[in-house]
Formats: C-alpha cells, sequence, structure tokens
C-alpha cells in the first residue's frame, strides 16, 4: 500500500542502484590502484562507465514514466520527485562524461578507450552547413609517391553556434517626377511594428519573450546589449514592451472574447509582488483556461490572464460578467459570489479540484506516516488511475464510465471518510483534511454528472506555474499598469504554448503584419491560425 503512494519501490530500487555503484567505483578504485599498465586503468574506467550508464538509463526511464503521468507530474510527490531526479540525472551524466575514458588524462588509458555508440541523432538537415576540408598530405606517407586519388571522405558534424547578430534594415523609398505633369511620386511609408522607436519585429519579438518566458527583466536586458556593443538603456525598452502591448491589445481582446464562450473554465491565481511607495504589496494575476481536449472538444485552448491590486471575491466576479457555465477552481470563498441564485445571467457551476482536496491528506501520509491519511490517499489514487483512462474522450462516454466504475469508488470513499471522521477529533488534522472534502460534496462530486467536468484544475495551475518561476528573477512589478502589461502578455504568450507555437517566432511574424491587417482578420493572427511557412508566402491560414 504504501508503495502505491510513495513509490518507494522507485526509491529502494534507487538506494540500491547507488549502493552498488559504490561497490563497484571502490573495486574500481583498488584495481586502479594496483594496475600497473594501461589496459588494467582502462578496464577499470570502463567498469566504472558500465555501472554509471546503468544508473542514467534507470533515472531516464523513471523521469519518461513520471512525465507521462497527467496527474502526478502536477502534484507534490511528482514535483519533488521530478525534480529531483532530473538534477541527479544531470549530476551524473556530467560525472560520466567526465570520467569517461576517452576523457581520460592518462593518453595511455585513453588509447585503449573502447569506441562507445551513444545512439545519437543526426543533426537536423535544414541547418546550414559549413565543410571545413583537413589538408591532406601532398605526397604517400607510406612510399613518398605523388600520384593521390581520392577515394572517398568522412564527414564528422559539430554543432555550432554563432552569436546574435545586429544590423540596420535601411527602407528606402525612391522619389521620381512626371516631365509631363511635374507630379511627384513616391511609395507611402510602411507601417512599423511600434509607432515610435527604431526596433524590427524580431528584435522586438526577442525582448518581449526573454522578460515574459525567460523572466530575463529589462535591466538585465540591457546590460547585456551592452556587452554586445548595443547602446539600449532600460527607459528605451520599457517604451518598446508598452508599445508592443499596446500594439498587441486587439488579440489580447480576441483571446478573451474567445476564452469566455467556452461553458467551462478552469481558473486560478498566483501572487505577484508590486512596488508602492518604497514597499511592496501582494497583487494577483487571475487566469481563465479554456481547454476541451480532455472531453474530445475541438476548440483550440487558451488562457486569459488578468491583474489585480489584492485577492478580493469582486475581482473574478468582475472578470467573468455576464459568462455562465462551469468553474473549475479551488476552494477560494472569491469564486462563491458567482454561484449565488439570482446571478445574471445564470450563477454558474461550480467544479472542485480533486489535486487540491488530496494535498493535505497526501502532506500527513508523507511526514507523519499516518494509517488513516495513507488508505485516504490510496483510494483517491484509484479514483484518479480510473479517470486517466477517459482522459480524451468524448463528454458522453466519459460520463457513461463514471457512472459504471468511478461513482461507486467515489461514493466508498465518501462514506468512509464520514465515518473516519465521526470517530476523530474535529480538531484532528486528518479529519479536517477529509472535511476539505465532505465539506464541498457537491463541488466535489459533481464531475459524476457531466462529461465535460475534469477531475482536477491542473490546467489552470500549469498556466501560471512559469509565473511563479519567474517571481525568483524579476521579484516584483513596478507598478499596477506593469502587472496589467504582464497580464496581457502572458496571455499571448502563454496561450501559444498552449497552442504548440513558437511565441517569439508568432511574435515576430504578428508584430510585423498586424498594423497591416483590417480589423475583421485580425482573428487570423491568432496563434492556432498561424503556422510558420517558407518566407514570403501568406503566414495565415485560410
Amino acid at each position: 500500500m504504501w508503495s502505491t503512494v510513495f513509490m518507494t519501490g522507485d526509491t529502494d530500487e534507487m538506494m540500491a542502484l547507488r549502493a552498488a555503484l559504490a561497490a563497484v567505483e571502490a573495486r574500481a578504485q583498488v584495481a586502479e590502484f594496483r594496475a600497473s599498465s594501461a589496459e588494467t586503468r582502462a578496464t577499470a574506467a570502463e567498469t566504472r562507465a558500465i555501472s554509471a550508464e546503468a544508473q542514467i538509463a534507470h533515472l531516464k526511464h523513471l523521469i519518461a514514466r513520471m512525465r507521462q503521468d497527467r496527474f502526478g507530474a502536477s502534484s507534490e510527490r511528482g514535483r519533488r520527485l521530478l525534480a529531483q531526479f532530473e538534477l541527479e540525472l544531470e549530476d551524473l551524466e556530467t560525472a560520466h562524461a567526465e570520467d569517461a575514458p576517452e576523457n581520460a588524462p592518462d593518453p595511455a588509458v585513453r588509447a585503449t578507450a573502447p569506441r562507445r555508440n551513444h545512439g545519437r541523432q543526426p543533426l537536423r538537415a535544414d541547418l546550414p552547413r559549413e565543410r571545413v576540408v583537413i589538408p591532406v598530405p601532398t605526397h604517400c606517407p607510406c612510399c613518398g609517391g605523388e600520384r593521390l586519388s581520392k577515394l572517398g571522405e568522412s564527414v564528422t558534424e559539430t554543432l555550432e553556434v554563432i552569436p546574435r547578430q545586429f544590423k540596420v534594415i535601411q527602407t528606402i523609398r525612391e522619389k521620381f517626377t512626371c516631365r509631363d505633369c511635374e507630379n511627384i511620386i513616391q511609395p507611402p511609408a510602411p507601417f512599423h511594428p511600434i509607432a515610435r522607436g527604431r526596433a524590427g519585429p524580431k528584435l522586438l519579438a526577442g525582448i518581449l519573450c526573454d522578460k515574459f518566458l525567460q523572466h530575463l527583466p529589462l535591466n538585465r536586458q540591457s546590460a547585456a546589449f551592452a556587452r554586445e556593443g548595443i547602446d539600449l538603456d532600460t527607459s528605451t525598452l520599457a517604451d518598446w514592451v508598452g508599445a508592443c502591448t499596446a500594439t498587441l491589445a486587439p488579440l489580447t481582446a480576441l483571446i478573451r472574447a474567445h476564452v469566455l464562450a467556452a461553458r467551462r473554465l478552469h481558473a486560478d491565481d498566483t501572487t505577484v509582488p508590486v512596488l508602492a511607495r518604497g514597499r511592496t504589496v501582494t497583487g494577483r494575476l487571475w487566469n481563465y483556461v479554456r481547454d476541451d481536449a480532455p472531453f474530445g472538444g475541438l476548440a483550440p485552448p487558451a488562457v486569459w490572464f488578468r491583474y489585480s491590486r489584492d485577492r478580493k471575491g469582486e475581482h473574478p466576479a468582475d472578470h467573468l460578467t455576464g459568462w455562465t457555465g462551469i468553474l473549475q477552481s479551488d476552494a477560494y470563498g472569491g469564486y462563491t459570489h458567482l454561484a449565488k441564485p439570482g446571478r445574471q445571467p445564470a450563477p454558474v457551476v461550480p467544479a472542485g479540484c480533486w489535486a487540491h482536496g488530496r494535498r493535505g491528506l497526501f502532506k500527513i501520509a508523507e511526514k507523519d506516516k499516518a494509517p488513516l491519511a495513507i488508505e485516504a490517499v490510496r483510494r483517491i489514487d484509484a479514483i484518479f488511475d480510473a479517470e486517466r483512462a477517459i482522459n480524451g474522450s468524448s463528454a458522453a462516454h466519459r460520463l457513461e464510465i463514471r457512472k459504471e466504475s468511478i461513482a461507486p469508488l467515489v461514493e466508498e470513499l465518501l462514506d468512509w471518510m464520514r465515518d473516519t471522521c465521526r470517530r476523530m477529533s474535529s480538531k484532528n488534522p486528518i479529519a479536517q483534511a477529509m472535511n476539505y472534502i465532505l465539506r464541498r460534496g457537491d463541488t466535489f462530486t459533481v464531475f459524476l454528472e457531466d462529461g465535460r467536468i475534469c477531475l482536477t484544475n491542473n490546467a489552470a495551475e500549469r498556466a501560471i506555474r512559469g509565473i511563479a518561476l519567474g517571481r525568483k528573477a524579476w521579484l516584483f512589478a513596478g507598478s499596477d499598469r506593469g502587472g496589467e502589461r504582464a497580464a496581457a502578455m502572458y496571455s499571448l504568450v502563454v496561450t501559444c504554448r498552449l497552442n504548440e507555437v513558437d511565441p517569439q517566432a508568432w511574435l515576430a511574424d504578428v508584430l510585423a503584419r498586424i498594423n497591416d491587417t483590417p480589423n475583421p482578420r485580425l482573428h487570423e493572427l491568432l496563434p492556432w491560425h498561424w503556422k510558420p511557412i517558407a518566407q514570403g508566402e501568406n503566414n495565415v491560414a485560410a
């Protein structure tokens, strides 16, 4: 039972691998110390490498398996173990490469090192190639003859990077005069990505992605430009970012309309420190996600962000004015205003998040090893396992399977929780964690009545994950306007990622063309209509 919850089988296997690796390394070091020939030292290094390769392969298997787990990947266990395994894998692979026989400082060991095939994939065929031909001898090293004939060639490909290059594009508008009527003819000036500034669309797209995807503040970007010989101070970059936000505002409005056209939304919020008169206050970034893929919907996914100075319940009520449908969220009380009777046009249907309900019980099971908490997590995980099999199916099929196989599991869990809580004090941490679900039984069981509803609110949590990471880099937003600007840009770049579109390529293309695109066709620039094709062709899907 415990291994189901905490993967102790994997942990025991990892510990055994570590012990085996330590034993092999100890034996190899003794053998290497006693060895007097280069061949013996190479054998010891090879033994050490084989053991490390086995552990690396096992770590890669665990990481791949955890990434495929839709529900566990966003749980506390998944996040911690995945991060731990990835860091351990990185360190192992680095040490393995450092200790490889072909990298050994002893020339004799390198000479006897066996050739290893890592199964490397060939480099992309569309990358430009530069041929560097090594000069051949003009005489045969064997007989000294000069009659050499080319038999063939061996090609070794190495991936190299060219530092980014800056260039100035001069747009020339020639003037002509008519000799007959003396009229002056000149082509009209082209539209620029922003009303002011001398930045091209690719440069602007790079600045926006560095700020909102790579979490690189503008002052650090300015310093990076200065190291490359380009003088762009922070105020100039800020001016460009603000102008781009205004230029892209129509697309943000279209994304909002697309999101609010859904009948089911995920909602969540995260903190964003905001600078205010020498101190920081805790603002909020709210996100509303449309993701119909779990029930087989064909509408493209999108996310709409909003900023507020605080976390009052009036904000989601304002954001979703005029909208009604199913709202999946955590148990934050501010969402309850949306479900009140008499709300116009109709009260929303709240749906709970089983990942949040599981979280409190999981913490107790992990920390205190409490049998009741472990049993509760095991029962909840059984519901997740059954739900995972129908993810992506139609709403009707999901509803049918839920009524047949998942509803009994939920009913048994709730009955067991009620009976357990009756035998415990209400102040017991386990009872409090169970009551989080029992007090909201309607919202936690509503997914059994509608196939469109998901078991968790993970879609919204994934959408704000980048913001949580970015807080450690940019520390705070400069103002409320900065928070609103961040919300608008996150709506664009995160929607790109949801649709598997490169945000930087999309921004560069859209900034170059949005001012030439009439309003009735602006929807053609949205990420789910955009396809990168050859230059000179139309990038907008017909």
